[in-house]
């Protein structure tokens, strides 16, 4: 199982910041590769047991399903993902650092396909081009972020 995490920080309250990220016509702003909700529970939204299948733009992850398994209000959520190469545990936590925000956002995973060179692969790039999806998530979202707080 690979593992791959990145954080960064955001100006505001944990509780803004999280407005922002479960906002679904918000998504497509910051969401790495994402292009559009194909389904959303969005009476449980982003609580257990909503679930969500969204498509990524072409040449992306294909079709994603996540399903919530947990949710605190401003602490954070815990999905099951899997898409057409992989299956796994995402994670977003919010931490408060003084005025600001903390995010941290992980991908635990198993990818589908293996062979007797899949972990080679996994920690050579499969693993590092996670990270990196997840780190431009986490920049963008930043700066979605900082466009809420600039002055009218």
């Amino acid at each position: 199982m690979g593992r791959a995490t990145a954080s960064i920080t955001v100006a505001g309250r944990a509780a803004e910041a999280e407005q922002l990220w479960y906002d679904p016509a918000r998504w497509p702003a910051w969401i790495d590769g994402f292009h559009h909700v194909v389904r959303l529970d969005e009476d449980t939204w982003p609580e257990p047991p909503a679930r969500l299948m969204w498509d990524s733009k072409p040449g992306g992850r294909g079709r994603v399903l996540e399903a919530v398994t947990q949710y605190e209000q401003r602490t954070g959520q815990t999905l099951e993902v899997e898409d057409e190469r992989l299956r796994g545990t995402q994670r977003v936590a919010f931490a408060p650092e003084g005025e600001d925000t903390r995010i941290t956002l992980s991908l635990d995973y198993e990818l589908k396909s293996r062979t007797v060179l899949t972990p080679l692969v996994d920690w050579l790039f499969v693993r590092r081009a996670i990270k990196d999806s997840l780190a431009r998530t986490l920049a963008r979202f930043a700066r979605e972020r900082e466009g809420d707080l600039a002055p009218l």
